[in-house]
């Protein structure tokens, strides 16, 4: 199922985090035939999409609305991963990614472990929380401007 080269759950979780909408830390863990490691790019160019719609047209565009979050959510699941990753006891992630040797000690926890979750915790509350107040505002001041319609 995996390869037989130990791998080892500090890069995991530093990929996951730094280039987690890329889809790396899945090619690193699981291949290029990794179905999941294809989606995380295609999902997070459309949200990117949006990022150039709103610089192109301004916060008006609705549909810069749809696609921002995108973005956010994808980072957010990421960090999530790293977080996920970097938690990991070292049994089950040699006995998960390192079964051909699940001795090794690529699947140890030290200080920079540490350091990834917690940059994962902190990046990955911020984009959470940010595309929730983007997503929510936007639906909102929609629900004014089709009110305003309405009554006129």
């Amino acid at each position: 199922m995996h390869a037989s080269t130990p791998k080892n759950k500090t890069a995991a979780a530093w990929l996951a985090l730094i280039f987690g909408q890329l889809g790396l830390h899945r090619i690193y863990l699981f291949g290029m035939k990794d179905l999941w490691a294809w989606v995380h790019p295609l999902i997070a160019a459309i949200g990117w999409w949006g990022v150039h719609r709103v610089q192109l047209y301004g916060q008006d565009d609705q549909v810069a609305w749809l696609l921002i979050p995108l973005l956010g959510f994808t980072l957010a699941a990421t960090s999530i991963t790293a977080i996920y990753y970097g938690l990991m006891p070292t049994e089950k992630w040699n006995a998960t990614y390192n079964a051909a040797a699940p001795g090794t000690a690529s699947g140890n926890t030290n200080w920079l472990t540490i350091g990834a979750v917690v940059f994962a915790l902190l990046f990955g509350a911020v984009t959470l929380m940010s595309s929730i107040a983007f997503s929510f505002q936007r639906y909102f001041e929609y629900q004014v401007e089709e009110a305003r319609k309405i009554s006129q």
